[in-house]
């Protein structure tokens, strides 16, 4: 029988986990073990073979030329997989009605979308993998694909999921009644259809996995780059039957997510099961054309609206109907009817009318699927809103910034709710508002425009205001089923050289969480930021938490910093007043000493205390309870979200010849409650600015009528670059959340929730003069040109 060696965890160290061939062993000097002769590499690399086919059956697969191929250890089908992997179900109970099918790592018997994996194959290297799947012969039967929206709706249709009987995923609407009434008897109506293309996350980091189980120990190590290491231990452990104690993730510092990297992969949930079938470590790093057709989507939506308004320009109800295309599964386990619900949720919450109609439809479609991705629904709701309302100033002949100041829900009215049922603690529209008129020296550029426009130069001014979602709790998944952590906890303490250790669940997606809750931490002790060091992402080494999505890392995972901080300074004070034989109130923490609280005068070091905790704690009094290790967990208990709010401005220049714009410059005034590091804020602001604008005019993934995407390459899918960028002017108004001590809502998606609707007005303003307008997103020059008559 073989002993296998005991691998060392490095990828090119070498394991005899499973010997089969007697023959290939030899004695290893000196230590009485038998290795292969091969000396296979410990790292195995997987590879899939992708579906060409947007919608067809599987007829059969050939892998007999691929098994004899160099380096291969591995192939399996949907079928082998599915005997280890429970299948997933994209669902949440609060959303009533909906509808999708279950998901496996790889499909039984029909693919449904065009480059969905179809085949696994594991080998010694990532080019024999890759080699060994192009010699896998799939057979398929093509069936007709739905690419279309209204296609998916239609009689007759093709059913992309045959037992559901039908290609609506989720519908919903909201209705506080009066609204045809309204509409019936309003001075002025205005309306519009706006379309918004699909586009995706393009991070710097593709997805990436290593999946280790250890069969001896029952034992599964995962490193993924995920926002959310906490939900996939969950999930590895349900789906695959290992105890969740035995399940490790380690998420480290990710090249950026903005959401992406939420979510169930089907090539991520078969790297696992391959790793279990074969014993040994798998790796899968996604290309970037893999990534183009399998990283999730997000936009894709058709709305129309109108607004109706009196004959003072005072706004008196909205109608929206927002029809959704999400793929061919809603993705688990927060789903893809979230944007689309918060589209319809969040339209018109600026403004302080009553009467609101709203419905939403989310159809299935043999594409890849769409779900969460920075400022989740916010830049469709920002953009309809806020389209309407300038063209409803147009019409009463009112100034974008007087139209805004009539109707904006005022400061002092704050708390209240949204016709949609959002409850809002406390906003600052007309701070923002007033602050950003005089940053753009708006009435300056209201002159400079008029002038150059005699020269035939057309520049366009808009401005858009948004409310953004951020420190959601528990109403936010929880109350749907979904097993997503609205709290997060923290274990901080003091090492015997005093210095300091957090390790807290909200991680480091590259936005700046750790230099966040670092700065907390020392911030509320009394030592230098230079002292803490802050550790994230390891579910075996930080506690159970959500993480890090929807703008809670400061806003939750800080206020979870600083009450724990807060605990452990007190133990601190208490142990150092046993040692002084001093009152607990009467000391204070400066620069890691112990100092007297009102004079500041030092008396100990912070160090010496933790020395004789550590090593003398014989010389403390007998009552003394040396406690230098806190845990705190924290979790939202007020309002439901800690809304933030704000108001962007655009400057274009159109070329009406060409339909090139220009992006001259842009202005955010954004208020995030307290801010913490008034840098990181300014640039995550300035990333999501830049984000929404590639929205506006860049970005979009195209498929034709077969459903096959045609711009999968970054040769053809245009991502805004610093050349296309203009000077971003960031200022800032605090209105601290009540909800927590620390105040601080998020700011990660304020700049990508109104980028593109500023700019759409400041194109539809420059287009005003030709008559011409524009509701499509993004607003390439092909699509100017056609809005200006040019065929």
């Amino acid at each position: 029988m073989n002993t296998p060696l005991h691998s060392i965890d490095r990828p090119n160290s070498y394991i005899g986990r499973s010997v089969s061939r007697p023959n290939a062993k030899r004695l290893l000097a000196g230590r009485g073990r038998y290795v292969t002769d091969l000396m296979l590499p410990r790292m195995l690399h997987a590879a899939f073979v992708r579906s060409p086919y947007a919608h067809a059956r599987i007829v059969s697969i050939d892998m007999a030329d691929a098994k004899a191929m160099p380096g291969v250890r591995l192939i399996a089908t949907g079928e082998d997989l599915s005997r280890i992997c429970k299948p997933w179900l994209g669902m949440l109970d609060h959303f009533k009605g909906m509808k999708s099918s279950e998901q496996l790592p790889l499909p039984m018997d029909r693919v449904v979308w065009a480059g969905q994996a179809v085949v696994a194959v594991v080998a010694d290297t990532r080019a024999q993998a890759e080699d060994a799947a192009e010699a896998v012969m799939v057979e398929f039967e093509e069936i007709a694909p739905v690419v279309d929206i209204d296609a998916a709706r239609a009689a007759g249709s093709e059913i992309i999921a045959p037992e559901l009987g039908t290609n609506v995923c989720f519908n919903t609407k909201i209705d506080t009644g009066g609204v045809d009434g309204i509409f019936a008897t309003a001075k002025h109506v205005v309306e519009g259809e706006f379309t918004f293309g699909r586009h995706t996350a393009v991070t710097m980091e593709p997805r990436a996995i290593v999946a280790d189980y250890n069969p001896s120990e029952h034992q599964l190590t995962v490193h993924h780059a995920t926002q959310t290491p906490y939900q996939f231990q969950d999930l590895y452990s349900r789906h695959f039957g290992v105890p969740e104690a035995n399940v490790r993730v380690i998420a480290p510092d990710i090249g950026g997510s903005f959401g992406m990297k939420l979510h169930v992969y089907h090539e991520d949930m078969a790297v696992v099961g391959l790793s279990m079938m074969l014993g040994r470590p798998v790796k899968y790093v996604a290309d970037r054309l893999e990534a183009f057709l399998s990283d999730i989507h997000a936009r894709d939506h058709r709305v129309r609206a109108r607004l109706a308004m009196d004959e003072s320009g005072t706004i008196l109800a909205m109608d929206v109907d927002d029809v959704t295309a999400v793929g061919a599964f809603s993705s688990f386990p927060r789903t893809s009817v979230v944007e689309g619900n918060q589209v319809v949720r969040l339209i018109g919450t600026p403004y302080r009318f009553k009467n609101y109609r709203a419905e939403l439809s989310v159809v299935f479609q043999n594409k890849v699927q769409t779900s969460q991705y920075r400022a989740v629904g916010h830049p469709i709701a920002c953009a309809v809103t806020e389209r309407l309302v300038d063209m409803a100033a147009l019409r009463a002949g009112l100034d974008p910034f007087e139209m805004r100041a009539r109707n904006f829900i005022p400061d002092d009215a704050y708390p209240c709710a949204s016709p949609s049922g959002f409850k809002f603690e406390s906003l600052s529209h007309e701070v923002c508002l007033a602050r950003l008129k005089t940053m753009m020296n708006y009435d300056g550029l209201r002159a400079e425009q008029a002038e150059l426009l005699k020269k035939g130069i057309r520049r366009g001014i808009g401005i858009a205001a948004f409310v953004e979602i951020t420190n959601p709790g528990p109403a936010f998944y929880g109350v749907g089923g979904a097993r997503i952590s609205a709290q997060d906890g923290a274990i901080i303490k003091v090492t015997p050289s005093g210095e300091v250790q957090c390790q807290i669940s909200v991680t480091e997606l590259g936005q700046g969480t750790e230099t966040i809750v670092g700065q907390i931490v020392a911030e509320t002790l009394g030592i230098d930021r230079e002292r803490v060091k802050v550790m994230t992402g390891d579910t075996d080494n930080t506690p159970h938490g959500g993480a890090t999505w929807a703008c809670r890392g400061a806003g939750i995972g800080g206020e979870t910093a600083l009450q724990g901080t807060k605990k452990l300074k007190a133990n601190i004070l208490s142990v150092a007043a046993a040692i002084l034989q001093e009152k607990p109130e009467r000391l204070d923490i400066r620069n890691g000493y112990i100092v007297d609280a009102d004079g500041g005068q030092q008396r100990i070091a912070l160090a010496e205390v933790a020395r004789i905790v550590y090593f003398r704690s014989d010389t403390l009094p007998p009552d003394t309870n040396p406690q230098l290790t806190v845990a705190h967990h924290y979790a939202p208990q007020g309002y439901p979200f800690a809304f933030t709010n704000g108001i962007q401005g655009s400057l274009i220049e159109l070329d009406a010849e060409t339909g090139f714009v220009k992006i001259l410059k842009h202005w955010v005034v954004e208020d995030c409650g307290r801010v913490i590091n008034p840098m990181l804020v300014d640039e995550q602001i300035r990333g999501g600015v830049v984000q929404g604008l590639g929205a506006a005019f860049f970005e979009e993934c195209l498929y034709d009528d077969n459903g096959q995407l045609t711009n999968g390459s970054l040769a053809d899918y245009l991502v805004p670059m610093a050349v296309e960028m203009p000077d971003i002017e960031v200022a800032h108004v605090e209105t601290p959340t009540q909800d927590t001590e620390l105040g601080a809502k998020g700011c990660g998606e304020a700049g990508t929730a109104a980028a593109a609707a500023a700019a759409m007005n400041a194109v539809n303003d420059a287009l005003a003069s030709l008559d011409a307008t524009i509701g499509q997103i993004p607003m390439t020059p092909a699509r100017i040109l056609r809005a200006l008559g040019h065929e």
